[in-house]
């Protein structure tokens, strides 16, 4: 498994990654105090060290990557997204190609 990043610089990148999402007013947001008190409880401290801390750690990194390949998704749809559709004739005439017509006449081909 690789290494994780350190939980301050996930914390800073899911924070960021909100920011880039919700605007300046994502500190009132329901998933800014959730990531806050998610890593305000799985804090360790000298004494301890647990499991449940590393898992922790993961689970947010695994979200961080989340929200970033998300954004990322967005704006490769954005970027891509055809702006003027086109017809089925003209799609095929931009590859070179013609649509096959029905012999016998049906009446619904030109």
């Amino acid at each position: 498994m690789a290494a994780l990043s350190s939980p301050l610089r996930v914390y800073r990148g899911i924070l960021k990654e909100l920011r880039a999402i919700q605007g300046p007013a994502y500190k009132k947001s329901l998933m800014y105090s959730y990531v806050m008190d998610q890593f305000r409880k799985n804090q360790v401290t000298g004494e301890r060290y647990c499991r449940a801390q590393q898992e922790a750690h993961h689970d947010a990194h695994t979200y961080l990557c989340m929200l970033a390949s998300t954004r990322n998704q967005v704006i490769l749809h954005n970027f891509y997204q055809g702006k003027d559709e086109v017809s089925l004739e003209a799609a095929a005439g931009l590859v070179g190609l013609r649509l096959p017509t029905q012999p016998g006449g049906k009446g619904w081909e030109k």
